[in-house]
């Protein structure tokens, strides 16, 4: 088991065993023995490791385990085996978080998640995406506003959101799993906040179109249908837009993209597909976005990111009501305790990780 955990956390740190043993001052042949468990580090090399890696020794004795399930990556592109391990390893040890703050206070991620009622059995055309994501606002109370913050919504039904710290590489683009058979959506913690919130809806909409869709609909490009028509709905795209326009200004949809949280591309998008442009008139805005580099990064200012504090204020909720004491809170928030009192005081240090 405590082999198991080192391993873990190496992998989630990105470090190969000759790396780690540089860094907590043992050699590689040690790693490899404590990892295969045909030894066991002392306690003053265990917390050397844990200091290497940025944790506490807590971790390594952490009984509670987690392990996904149909792990669907969102683009085909295949990532390297070392980053899909840093990536995999971090999520799990995330979830291993929750599921251990579980054990002292109840959680909305205790809530299943369902469908809601009223879905079409059957959608035969991607016009009528359209309705499934109003049906879907409509269940949740959502309205046809803008929706504040994407990642308390889902949590709030159930849907484990997890944002990941090793997302820079080029071929990830956010993942789908499952764990206890519920939903877990992987989103990057340092991608524009329009990037997470368009990935979170992709995901969603898999989710609630899955087994609906006729044969000749493709599954990923009625998910994009999907995730435009939840972050801005149809009557309010007509509204904003218009119904028939033979242009669109880029800094029209830049101050659409601060309002919504939907990017300039999402919103040529969802102006072709409602049909108040033409294929062509989009064609020439996206030249445009090419010339000016907006299609690998739109303009400045972007859209602020969101973060995942629900966990963080059940950690504190917790310790406020003296269900666990301030050693636990600092492990499961991995910080340090000395860190964890300044927090307190709302004196938090600069590097301390606040998600």
């Amino acid at each position: 088991m405590l082999g198991e955990r080192i391993k873990t956390a190496r992998e989630a740190a990105g470090l190969n065993q000759r790396l780690l043993a540089e860094k907590a001052g043992v050699s590689a042949m040690a790693i490899s023995k404590y990892e295969r468990g045909e030894s066991v580090p002392s306690s003053k090399v265990l917390l050397a490791i844990a200091q290497a890696l940025g944790l506490r020794t807590e971790y390594f004795f952490r009984k509670t385990e987690v392990e996904l399930e149909e792990v669907d990556y969102r683009e085909h592109h295949k990532l390297p085996e070392t980053e899909e391990k840093k990536v995999r390893a971090d999520v799990i040890e995330q979830l291993e978080r929750w599921v251990e703050l579980e054990r002292f206070i109840p959680t909305p991620w205790s809530v299943p998640f369902s469908l809601p009622k009223g879905l079409p059995a059957k959608i035969r055309a991607m016009d009528d995406i359209e309705d499934v994501a109003l049906v879907v606002r409509k269940a949740w109370g959502l309205g046809l506003n803008p929706i504040a913050r994407v990642i308390d919504t889902l949590e709030s039904k159930g849907i484990k959101v997890i944002v990941t710290r090793y997302d820079q590489h080029k071929y990830f683009d956010g993942l789908a799993a499952r764990v206890n058979g519920a939903p877990v959506i992987v989103v990057g913690k340092h991608w524009a906040g329009d990037r997470q919130r368009f990935t979170l809806a992709h995901e969603l909409g898999h989710l609630v179109l899955k087994g609906r869709l006729s044969s000749g609909l493709d599954e990923e490009a009625a998910c994009h249908r999907f995730a435009g028509a939840f972050l801005a709905p149809k009557e309010k795209v007509s509204e904003l837009l218009g119904n028939k326009r033979t242009w669109l200004e880029p800094q029209e949809l830049m101050l659409l993209k601060q309002e919504w949280g939907l990017s300039m591309q999402g919103w040529s998008y969802r102006a072709r597909d409602l049909g108040i442009i033409t294929q062509s008139t989009m064609k020439e805005l996206w030249s445009q976005f090419v010339q000016h580099g907006w299609k690998e990064k739109e303009p400045d200012p972007q859209y602020p990111n969101e973060e995942t504090l629900l966990f963080k204020q059940l950690v504190f909720r917790a310790l406020g009501e003296e269900l666990i004491g301030e050693p636990k809170a600092a492990e499961l928030l991995g910080m340090s305790v000395t860190d964890l009192h300044r927090c307190r005081q709302l004196e938090c240090p600069d590097g301390v990780d606040r998600q």
